[in-house]
């Protein structure tokens, strides 16, 4: 007979192995000695013990599922409890135990981790779907647009819900997608409308801008030019394929136009500087009329000076005021001294003048006569009084006395 700790071959040739309940036959050995038996069994006891070392490192490292974990598991555990070895099987089936635990645990980690997922899933769906709706009242139509397209692209990207909370998220996801796309579909399809108002006004405008071009009433047809802009510009914009077109017609109505404005403008500024050159020259001559000394000649030369001056036309306007201006100066000296002549030899206006400086000499010796009385009396604040009055009367007498020296007397 031959044994070791953990078995013995009898004198029949049947192998045992020992456990914590006690013996238990592990098979019979014919083919050989006890010891090569005893070899033979504890090589499968060494099979055991790599399987379940492989099976340990499986569920440590990989993710071996659960189901399978314990399939494998409850295949090792036939064997050993089949006894088909000889090493210490109370050993393997405590790892075995372990083993179980251990599956368990990490299904309940797994589990709990899925819940995580599934949490942090519902969470980043209903963002998404906040965000949608959101989006959905937007009216930056192709920033909002690509970010829905994006968030399609972020829904996809997450794991599935249960069906009720999956499916309630997504209709809610869904139907902020197609209200954003019903309106922007509206908007788009008003502003169609918008730009095809506008293109017809605009189609008038250019059929008015082309009629108007060869115009040459220039003030009238410049204004109604000015307001068919303002028109263009309150139109809005017409399609893309249209706009161009229109406004380089537009454009060149206008253009038109105003190239043949400036060119008679440029020509007729030419003939106005020339009529400048001959209204100065003619006004240097008016200018030396002055100072009047024959009223009679003075009278004459001016108005052939200025029907000459009639008779040139118009100068540039930034030179009207000065130039008439001067011209106005000369008329208004030789009429000054017309005034001057007339009052001079008018009798009825001397009469009133000698009768106004009398007036007045008789008004100023009087205030003189009460200024002394009243110094003489000691009321010297009357006096002061009636001097200043008799300073307002003098002067106005000394005007009348040179007033009456213009009628020579």
């Amino acid at each position: 007979m031959s044994s070791d700790p953990w078995g013995r071959v009898d004198e029949t040739g049947t192998v045992y192995v020992r456990t914590a309940d006690g013996e238990q036959v592990v098979g019979s050995w014919q083919a050989g000695t006890p010891e090569e038996a005893l070899a033979y069994f504890e090589r499968k006891y060494e099979g055991l013990v790599v399987e379940i070392g492989l099976l340990e490192r499986r569920v440590r490292t990989t993710d071996l599922s659960a189901q399978d974990a314990m399939a494998a598991i409850g295949h090792l555990r036939q064997q050993i409890d089949e006894h088909h070895a000889v090493g210490d099987l109370d050993a393997l089936r405590k790892r075995l135990d372990q083993l179980v635990a251990d599956v368990e645990a990490r299904r309940e980690e797994r589990k709990a981790q899925k819940a995580r997922q599934s949490d942090e899933a519902r969470q980043a769906k209903e963002k998404l779907v906040a965000e949608a709706e959101e989006l959905a009242a937007s009216e930056q139509w192709r920033a909002a647009g690509e970010r829905l397209r994006a968030l399609v692209d972020s829904w996809k990207s997450l794991p599935r819900l249960d069906r009720k909370s999956d499916d309630e998220l997504w209709h809610r996801f869904s139907h902020a997608r197609s209200a954003f796309s019903k309106r922007r579909k509206a908007h788009f399809a008003s502003l169609d409308a918008q730009r095809e108002e506008a293109r017809k006004t605009k189609e008038r405008l250019v059929a008015e801008a082309e009629a108007l071009s060869g115009s040459t009433d220039w003030g009238p047809t410049a204004a109604r030019y000015r307001e068919l802009m303002a028109d263009w510009k309150a139109a809005g914009r017409a399609q893309r394929e249209h706009e161009d077109d229109l406004w380089n017609r537009f454009r060149g109505a206008q253009d038109i136009f105003f190239q043949a404005r400036s060119e008679v403008f440029a020509e007729r500024d030419a003939e106005q500087r020339e009529n400048l050159t001959r209204k100065e020259e003619l006004v240097a001559e008016a200018e030396k009329l002055l100072p009047v000394q024959d009223l009679k000649a003075a009278r004459a030369a001016f108005r052939s000076i200025n029907e000459r001056w009639e008779a040139i036309g118009h100068v540039p306007r930034d030179a009207r005021p000065k130039i008439e201006g001067r011209m106005h100066a000369v008329d208004r000296a030789i009429q000054e001294s017309e005034e001057a002549e007339w009052r001079r030899t008018n009798p009825e206006a001397r009469a009133r003048a000698a009768g106004l400086t009398g007036q007045l000499q008789d008004a100023v010796d009087k205030l003189q006569k009460q200024i002394d009385a009243a110094r003489a009396a000691g009321n010297d604040a009357k006096a002061d009084k009636l001097a200043r009055e008799l300073e307002g009367r003098q002067a106005l007498l000394d005007q009348a006395l040179k007033g009456l020296e213009e009628f020579g007397g």
